[in-house]
């Protein structure tokens, strides 16, 4: 059984403190089991949410036990209790997996785990996060980060975010899933924001002259196409091509080619043993070498890495 300690500070955001409580509380493995038991832990029994008080069944030594702590946002980015923070690097040290939701990152840092990494929070304090803690890199267009131990979440939506992927990095995409049907929540959520591992299918802007062709690119996005090829499909000359595809889409043709086709092969390395070479041609790169620099540089990660963390594993019966 998998624990998950959710930090309930003085001022905690009720929606942040919510959102792992129910989206842990709620995922099945797929035999009926429960892989997680969450815990509320405080500084106090009594926990001030603002609009109401709560009651925090455990104190900060239901930490000491947690495989991942939660650190849901605050209202008052000014104080931490030095307690919280010993707990927290302690936790850390020990190698507990720490993940922040929204103003969670505030506490975070003040415990300086995250100095020297990557990390993002709620795009109105983005800016104050960085100039707070300049030893952190603050990505403010980002849903979340994945450095590992550490783990950071934008605001309000994107903490459902970063708990179904950590129900994904745990038990695969079908269990997350499952879990993101029961949250009303798609897996993976469109969107202009760049994710670390989780890239979104691109969106095919509906009613507009470029849905069938775009319907038609991804249909042959394992051949060879060129921006030759797509013109002529379209009727327009590349640079007009160029200039109203990037008007409808905000990209060019041939980079949301390539993320379809970074798309369709995550896919096929989650849900199958094919080789990455084989998975290369199956998605339309000529060069298993070129798909491997590509998938690194767009993903984060090689495509073994990819296929380590999120391949979905059936349980082992006995």
């Amino acid at each position: 059984m998998h624990v998950v300690a959710v930090l309930a500070l003085d001022q905690v955001i009720p929606f942040d403190l919510a959102t792992p409580i129910e989206v842990f509380s709620r995922t099945r493995l797929p035999d009926g089991r429960v892989p997680y038991r969450v815990r509320v832990c405080g500084v106090s029994t009594t926990v001030d949410a603002g609009a109401f008080t709560l009651q925090a069944p455990w104190g900060l030594d239901g930490l000491d036990t947690a495989d991942t702590i939660i650190v849901p946002g605050t209202a008052d980015l000014d104080r931490v209790p030095d307690e919280v923070l010993d707990a927290l690097r302690a936790a850390a040290a020990r190698g507990t997996r720490i993940a922040s939701i929204c103003s969670g990152a505030f506490v975070l840092a003040a415990t300086g785990l995250l100095d020297g990494k990557r990390a993002t929070t709620h795009w109105v304090a983005a800016g104050l996060l960085a100039r707070r803690h300049p030893a952190i890199d603050v990505d403010p267009d980002v849903l979340y980060v994945d450095n590992g131990q550490l783990l950071t979440s934008a605001g309000a939506a994107a903490g459902l975010d970063l708990c179904l992927h950590l129900i994904r990095r745990d038990h695969g995409s079908a269990v997350a899933a499952d879990a993101a049907r029961l949250s009303v929540m798609p897996l993976e959520r469109e969107g202009g924001q760049a994710q670390f591992v989780v890239h979104d299918q691109p969106p095919t802007p509906r009613g507009s002259r470029f849905e069938p062709i775009l319907a038609w690119m991804e249909d042959n996005c394992t051949t060879d196409l060129s921006l030759a090829d797509v013109a002529a499909r379209a009727g327009l000359s590349t640079r007009s091509l160029n200039r109203r595809f990037r008007e409808q889409t905000g990209t060019t043709p041939l980079q949301w080619l390539l993320r379809v086709r970074i798309r369709r092969a995550q896919h096929l390395l989650e849900a199958t043993d094919h080789p990455v070479d084989r998975i290369a041609a199956q998605v339309g790169f000529g060069s298993p070498t070129a798909f491997r620099d590509r998938f690194k540089r767009i993903v984060g990660a090689s495509p073994q890495h990819y296929r380590t963390t999120f391949r979905h594993r059936p349980e082992a019966t006995s």
